[in-house]
């Protein structure tokens, strides 16, 4: 089979936000400035409304087109991830993002917890149980079982992009147990090396994240869920990144074949 990728926020959700409508004054910032003008509020509804239909403009074919180059070269895009800001889009844009997924041909979509807003895990389950198109909520240290299961309560396809070295950092044990328990709703996993009680990044094989035991359990089992490299360890003197993310893979290969 050919390679796999996570596509890096190739979303219209994350584009920039329009610039004023011409001629039309910014509203004024801090905490005593005086309230927008109704031709402010007006110009700043209109700029919003052209940005909408941006990010709506693109057409399906293109996205096809998009992925048939990237199947011709040998990469299977699985994974497309979409910086979403609490709150969410609108339905619209919603249905949209969904839609380009599917179109270049991924499982899952990743996005980051919303820890301050969960019920926006019940809105997207929703839309996602509709496409048949998983969710992969990506967590920081702050992010612990609980907060995975309350999402998977809410829809089938809420599912979980388990980082193995923040999840070492943040929850002090290993996501061993979580792996073997929820297997069949981790969408992909973020594999780096962390320390504990929210210890530093460090090279593989270095830290207390259980890298290998991650892995094997992934072969051993046939379990479906895409492993990345994610490089974040500063990069030693006398080396540079590439040379360094040659050496994360080359350790995940030792550990897969031992």
């Amino acid at each position: 089979g050919g390679r796999s990728t996570e596509a890096a926020r190739a979303s219209p959700a994350a584009a920039p936000a329009a610039a004023p409508a011409p001629g039309a004054a910014a509203p004024a910032r801090g905490r005593n400035a005086a309230p927008p003008s109704p031709e402010q509020v007006a110009a700043q509804q209109a700029s919003a409304e052209a940005l909408r239909k941006w990010r709506l403009s693109a057409p399906m074919s293109r996205l096809k087109e998009f992925r048939k180059k990237w199947s011709r070269a040998g990469v299977a895009i699985q994974i497309v991830k979409f910086d979403w800001i609490s709150p969410l889009p609108s339905d619209d844009i919603l249905e949209y993002c969904f839609e380009m997924a599917k179109a270049l041909g991924a499982r899952a979509i990743s996005t980051e917890v919303p820890l301050a807003r969960m019920d926006d895990t019940k809105r997207l389950g929703e839309v996602a149980d509709k496409h048949k198109i998983w969710v992969g909520y990506h967590g920081h240290a702050a992010v612990n079982a609980a907060v995975w299961e309350r999402a998977f309560s809410y829809a089938k396809y809420n599912g979980a992009n388990l980082d193995l070295g923040h999840f070492v950092a943040g929850n002090n044990t290993s996501p061993i147990p979580f792996m073997k328990q929820h297997h069949d709703r981790i969408t992909h996993m973020h594999v780096k090396d962390r320390k504990l009680q929210n210890g530093p990044n460090v090279p593989f094989g270095q830290g207390d994240t259980p890298i290998k035991e991650a892995l094997q359990l992934l072969r051993d089992n046939k379990w479906k869920i895409q492993a990345t490299v994610e490089f974040e360890y500063p990069v030693p003197a006398g080396s540079d990144r590439m040379t360094e993310i040659a050496k994360c893979v080359e350790y995940c290969k030792s550990c897969l074949i031992s």
